[in-house]
């Protein structure tokens, strides 16, 4: 069912003009809505932060993502933006404009919008246009086996600037390679029930959680949450005072402890497992010597020990 609230016959509210301002300056005016890159981390499926980070972002505790490790890879992106964008132009043949501002939802005041660019289609429609660079062996999050797809987090981000701008069509131009065919060209239409839903979502973690300033509950991939506390309090003290876990992580911990044990059956029974197979490799490269080929027969089957690894021709 679609909200109440939506509204079609709407135009973004700008916000600022975004040229000249410093990167903190931009910073300042993200943090006070929920933009289209945060709405993964919004529903617990960003690859990089939790709801969390974005979560103490948002209030200025802490940035939701450290860029000291990543910088070269962000400057990249920046820097590759216009080339990706002249490539998606010669690819398609569509004009493409930027506009230099910051969007605000007129209804749903806590989205906000900054577009990389926009496509203007042959219908005369505008139709928005994201800019993305990967590397060569990353280009596979594209595709679900031989099905194009666009990654969820990406999916994500232009529903969301669709619902701001109101407009009804964004494309992707995604950058894996150093020339023109090495680019990926995606493209997906709005779809009103899910960006209510998403719009639900949203709201209810800025009024929930940023406006009541109550932290979401972790629910992300444990690396990603570890990572998180990391970015919160630093490094851990051995001067700071021990902490009584109350009883609501009982279970947890009896969990934690249950999978610890399995995990040292499991790793006893490999590491049994590895001392069998190294025993015979040890005696099939005694009984080869010198050759590096060797083969055998069983059932019906040809096998071909080539160095230390046994390899399974069929006839």
């Amino acid at each position: 069912m679609l909200s109440p609230h939506l509204k079609l016959n709407y135009e973004p509210i700008v916000i600022v003009d975004t040229t000249g301002l410093t990167e903190e300056e931009w910073l300042e005016y993200r943090r006070t809505g929920i933009g289209g890159s945060d709405a993964s981390a919004v529903l617990g499926v960003s690859p990089f932060v939790t709801t969390r980070d974005l979560y103490y972002d948002k209030l200025k505790i802490v940035a939701a993502i450290d860029d000291e490790d990543n910088w070269v890879a962000k400057e990249v992106g920046h820097l590759l933006e216009d080339l990706v964008a002249k490539i998606f132009h010669v690819k398609t043949g569509y004009r493409i404009y930027q506009i230099k501002k910051m969007f605000r939802h007129p209804v749903h005041n806590f989205m906000i919008a900054d577009v990389d660019y926009f496509v203007e289609l042959p219908d005369g429609t505008t139709a928005i246009l994201e800019i993305k660079t990967t590397n060569y062996n990353a280009k596979d999050k594209w595709w679900d086996g031989k099905t194009e797809i666009i990654p969820l987090n990406y999916e994500l981000q232009g529903r969301h600037y669709m619902a701001v701008m109101n407009l009804n069509k964004v494309y992707y131009c995604c950058l894996y390679g150093n020339n023109e065919n090495e680019v990926i060209i995606r493209q997906i239409d709005r779809d009103l029930v899910f960006e209510s839903e998403l719009i639900a979502l949203e709201e209810s973690f800025w009024h929930n959680h940023v406006l009541a300033q109550v932290p979401p509950p972790y629910t992300e991939d444990g690396d990603l949450v570890l990572e998180s506390v990391r970015r919160h309090f630093g490094a851990a003290d051995p001067d700071a005072p021990e902490i009584i876990l109350d009883e609501g992580y009982t279970a947890n911990i009896a969990r934690f402890l249950e999978l610890q044990e399995l995990k040292s059956e499991l790793d006893s029974r490999v590491r049994a497992v590895e001392y069998q197979m190294k025993k015979i490799k040890g005696l099939i490269a005694a009984k080869m010597g010198k050759s590096c080929l060797a083969s055998c027969e069983i059932d019906g089957v040809s096998y071909r020990p080539l160095g230390p690894f046994i390899l399974k021709e069929r006839r």
